[in-house]
């Protein structure tokens, strides 16, 4: 098979843009030169690797997915192949991109790029943000190459590394009549109303909370941010369950939570850096990785022990 960067590049860019004309332009090249690309490849392989459709759109078959997602990656092993071969001896440098879970990217990913980058000047990251489902589908798709997300719904094609574990607190109203209570039980919060993050698997660990608890929550509104529940919560609307908790208990206006921690033992979510299982990672994504691993460890930014909410001491539980 005799196959050539160029004609990755140009079958990449067509899968990107869903239009040979529009990856003809973003690359700048004829659109000829796209099409025979595609033809080329297609004929090494022997299956069509597009659906064409009117107006030159193009959709990728199930076979040509699989070989942009592979194609991605070797062009960026390649990238890296001439970043290195032209500053052998210099420090490490390169492009990456990784992915975060929306709830750890607020918490934990401007601590994590800023050392990263004084550590690591020659490396760019670019950061994609997303639930589960998201960074999984990017994962497999080739468009990350790291990601730091939960231990939910990972497919066998995925290996993780787990980093800490977060058990869940709820949060109410600072002037809420539990508000001053430190910890509290699940059982007691059966008849407050509830605000739900509203995350695929995400809505999956609460209801499993719940249902350990043998309690129906009472669901009055549901969202996407973390934000915008704490500052549902803040003005009086109800309370959540929160695993990665800011560090401070301000909400987004100003005005304030109260962190109680669970008196009854709650199954903790699990983070995790989670990376391609067959393709070894490139040297810029492996330091990036041990950088965040590090962060975790007991010595680290974000070691155990050292993210636990403000006002909340782990260790005491009211008895019930």
């Amino acid at each position: 098979m005799n196959l050539s960067l160029r004609q990755l590049r140009y079958v990449v860019a067509a899968a990107d843009s869903g239009h040979v004309t529009e990856a003809a332009r973003r690359l700048n090249v004829s659109q000829p030169s796209i099409s025979s690309a595609i033809a080329e490849l297609e004929a090494e392989i022997g299956v069509p690797l597009f659906i064409r459709h009117h107006a030159r759109g193009v959709t990728l078959t199930p076979v040509g997915e699989r070989v942009v997602n592979e194609a991605r990656l070797l062009l960026k092993h390649a990238q890296d192949f001439a970043q290195n071969a032209v500053e052998l001896g210099d420090a490490l440098k390169g492009e990456i991109t990784v992915g975060c879970f929306l709830t750890l990217a607020i918490r934990f990913m401007p601590g994590l790029l800023a050392g990263f980058a004084q550590t690591y000047p020659g490396i760019t990251v670019t950061l994609r943000e997303g639930d589960q489902e998201e960074m999984i589908s990017a994962m497999l798709a080739g468009r990350i190459e790291l990601a730091l997300a939960y231990s939910l719904a990972l497919p066998d094609e995925i290996i993780s590394e787990p980093l800490i574990d977060l058990p869940p607190y709820a949060i109410v109203a600072a002037d809420h009549r539990f508000a001053r209570r430190g910890s509290i039980g699940l059982r007691d919060l059966a008849e407050e109303p509830f605000i739900l993050l509203d995350l695929p698997h995400s809505r999956d660990y609460f209801f499993g909370l719940f249902r350990s608890a043998g309690i129906e929550p009472r669901i009055v509104f549901k969202s996407r941010s973390q934000e915008l529940i704490r500052g549902l919560v803040a003005h009086g609307h109800g309370y959540a369950i929160q695993n990665a908790i800011p560090a401070t208990t301000i909400a987004y206006d100003g005005n304030r939570i109260a962190v109680l921690a669970f008196e009854e033992s709650m199954m903790p979510t699990r983070i995790m850096t989670l990376r391609l299982k067959h393709y070894a990672p490139r040297p810029a994504v492996q330091a990036f990785q041990t950088y965040v691993r590090e962060a975790f460890s007991p010595r680290g930014i974000f070691a155990p022990g050292s993210i636990t909410p403000p006002g909340v001491d782990p260790v005491k539980r009211r008895k019930a």
